[in-house]
């Protein structure tokens, strides 16, 4: 047991990123406090699906983008100001947000105009938060580094849902409270950013900023392995996750209980994505990790199928443990994988594609809800299931060996 202990949580050990560590928690309960919250304000403004993927949809949007410019930011300027810069502005757009529903003025148009704001801080926060964690612990830890940041991502989305469900449930609180705890979770945030030191960037700016972004397209274009993990993702993140979007939908429409329950549901993911997070964290530098990867993502899949057929709440409940258990060891591994295989100077932009991969998942969310609105939501759980396993079958096939070459000589090759 106090192996395990070590080995999983070994780089929280080192001070700077045990304090990045700790703002990451805090900006990832917050951010899955504002998916509950903004879900049901959406739903309860309109009563339909579509209305709560027009919100999603506005995030994507702006991670469309801004997420390329973001991962390339992230490899040339300081990354802790990037943190920082963006982590004022979410709080802004949540007080913004508090405001407006304190006042009864909020719309499904002012709500995706917030939701654009956040989705535009995200583009340059989640490429350089990632990044700044691999200078923070050096290279003997990158992967526990990659992993323990999962493991902050699925604590959040635990600690998020209860709270934003906690805070629906008190009248005298509601959305407005809310948006007021997630604010306030920022400035926190914000407290442990400051205490961070300045580390310099670690890319050489000798071009435009759009030519370092191409240049990060072409060095994950010569590495096989890369392309499947940054592809796999993708792919599995923007068809199998937009399932956040159906669920309000379902449990009203299908199992006759009211939308807030929905956070019940996430937090059940959550648990489920937290155990199977830190299951993984200790085998995050095994060769293992590529074979865990996969079945992971097929097991996702299967989840979905096995949503979409639940007879009541309770199996739904526990279906959802599943999804997020197996989702949870998916992501954790693709960011760890990734971090091993990625040059430091490369780094912020490889991220950044695979941050693209939750723009991809939000844009999406508009046509599933409205496919939801006219097929049902069991019908777009199992569509969604579907193709999440085929997409993994097809990867699995595909050759993902190292190039046959040192990393660094596709970097020079890429940025010159």
């Amino acid at each position: 047991m106090a192996r395990w202990f070590t080995t999983t949580f070994a780089a929280l050990r080192i001070r700077n990123f045990r304090l990045l560590w700790i703002g990451s928690l805090l900006a990832f309960a917050a951010f899955f406090m504002s998916t509950v919250v903004q879900s049901v304000v959406a739903f309860d403004l309109t009563g339909n699906n579509s209305s709560v993927g027009v919100v999603v949809f506005a995030q994507g949007v702006a991670q469309t983008i801004l997420g390329p410019l973001g991962g390339a930011m992230a490899d040339r300027a300081s990354r802790r100001k990037v943190i920082l810069a963006c982590q004022l502005l979410i709080t802004a757009a949540f007080i913004f947000l508090a405001v407006l529903i304190g006042l009864d003025r909020v719309t499904i148009l002012l709500l995706a105009v917030g939701s654009f704001a956040i989705g535009s801080a995200f583009s340059f926060l989640g490429p350089s938060r990632q990044a700044f964690a691999i200078d923070l612990v050096g290279g003997q830890q990158r992967g526990n580094a990659m992993a323990l940041n999962q493991v902050a991502f699925n604590a959040g989305r635990i600690i998020g849902p209860l709270l934003g469900g906690a805070f629906l449930a008190i009248a005298i609180l509601g959305a407005t409270g809310a948006y007021v705890g997630m604010a306030a979770f920022y400035v926190l945030a914000v407290t442990t950013t400051l205490l961070l030191p300045e580390i310099p960037a670690a890319g050489v700016q000798r071009r435009s900023i759009l030519g370092d972004i191409a240049g990060g397209i072409q060095y994950v274009a010569h590495d096989p392995a890369l392309r499947v993990l940054v592809l796999s993702f993708f792919i599995v993140m923007m068809v199998g996750f937009p399932y956040v979007t159906v669920l309000p939908g379902m449990l009203e429409n299908e199992l006759g209980r009211d939308s807030k329950d929905v956070s019940i549901l996430y937090g059940a993911t959550a648990v489920g994505g937290l155990i199977a997070s830190l299951s993984v964290a200790a085998m995050a530098d095994s060769p293992r990790a590529n074979t865990v990867y996969r079945a992971a993502g097929f097991g996702f899949g299967v989840s979905l199928l096995l949503a979409a057929v639940s007879p009541g709440f309770a199996v739904l409940a526990l279906v959802m443990f599943g999804l997020g258990a197996t989702s949870g060891a998916f992501q954790t591994l693709n960011g760890a994988i990734i971090a091993h295989l990625a040059e430091p100077a490369f780094l912020g932009r490889v991220m950044s594609l695979t941050f693209m991969a939750f723009a991809g998942f939000q844009l999406i969310a508009l046509p599933i809800g409205v496919f939801a609105d006219a097929a049902g939501e069991r019908a777009t759980l199992a569509v969604m299931g579907g193709v999440v396993c085929l997409a993994i079958v097809v990867f699995a096939l595909m050759p993902a060996h190292s190039a046959g070459r040192p990393h660094a000589t596709v970097a020079v090759e890429a940025e010159s």
